[in-house]
């Protein structure tokens, strides 16, 4: 534990509804710091924008954390309202499901459906991913404008998880353009070997890619069996839960259900 770092978070925590502006020397009583040490806390979370400055030498939170309250909102409302598709989507596929937000270079799984047929008995949640590699990755990439992928790549690489993985920025590239072209990204044992995965975009009501959604199976259950038709459902389930974030498509969602097989909601029809 960084001794510094949890001290200004304690500072951050002492500010509530009921006092949202504290003095230096209260912040220093309470925490039982010197005061030139809560200053110089004080100070960095001013600059770093945690902090501001009020009259009478008050000390209030700062807009950074307003920006990160937002954030947490989006991802908890994100989840909030995709979480019954997502349930609709693994009972229709009978496979895991995953819903996921970019976090910076990376994306952070937030909501899952794990199958029963899932040998390893854990849950992806809270867990952060490359984005070259998975198809909840891919299908962020795919959205993003080329300047990003670049930068993103330049700062975090392509390294490889398995022998599957693109470790090269031009193949990548190419990917995400038959991403974009058919719709839905796939990750075919790039990430875990053993594992495919079918992913789509989540957007907001601006059209930007906020997160994306996959279905995660047994390579041959989806790749040679139901690839047309699972690619189907996620695409519709990724457009269902933009439409509930505000995102309204220039086109339906492209989504054909096979003869004999029920429709995965109502609404599809």
């Amino acid at each position: 534990m960084i001794n510094s770092v949890r001290k200004a978070l304690d500072i951050i925590n002492l500010f509530s509804p009921s006092e949202p502006r504290l003095t230096l020397a209260e912040v220093s009583t309470r925490l039982g710091l010197p005061k030139s040490t809560a200053h110089n806390l004080l100070g960095t979370l001013l600059a770093c924008g945690f902090v501001e400055r009020t009259d009478n030498d008050h000390y209030a939170l700062g807009r950074a954390i307003v920006a990160l309250t937002q954030a947490v909102l989006v991802n908890v409302e994100l989840r909030d309202r995709a979480a019954p598709l997502l349930r609709e989507l693994a009972d229709y596929s009978r496979q895991s499901v995953y819903l996921t937000v970019r976090d910076g270079d990376y994306c952070l799984y937030i909501y899952a459906v794990e199958s029963p047929r899932r040998l390893l008995a854990r849950t992806a949640v809270g867990e952060r991913a490359h984005l070259h590699c998975t198809s909840v990755g891919k299908a962020i990439l795919a959205f993003l404008p080329e300047d990003q992928v670049r930068g993103i790549v330049q700062r975090v690489g392509l390294p490889a998880s398995t022998s599957q993985t693109i470790t090269d920025l031009g193949s990548l590239l190419a990917e995400l353009e038959r991403t974009r072209t058919r719709g839905y990204s796939i990750d075919s044992e790039e990430h875990e070997l053993g594992t495919f995965c079918v992913g789509a975009p989540v957007l907001d009501q601006k059209g930007q890619v906020i997160g994306s959604l996959s279905v995660s199976g047994p390579t041959p259950d989806l790749l040679q069996e139901r690839l047309d038709d699972v690619s189907a459902h996620v695409m519709y389930t990724a457009q269902e839960a933009s439409r509930r974030m505000g995102y309204v498509p220039e086109r339906p969602s492209r989504v054909a259900i096979a003869p004999g097989r029920p429709p995965l909601a109502e609404a599809v029809r």
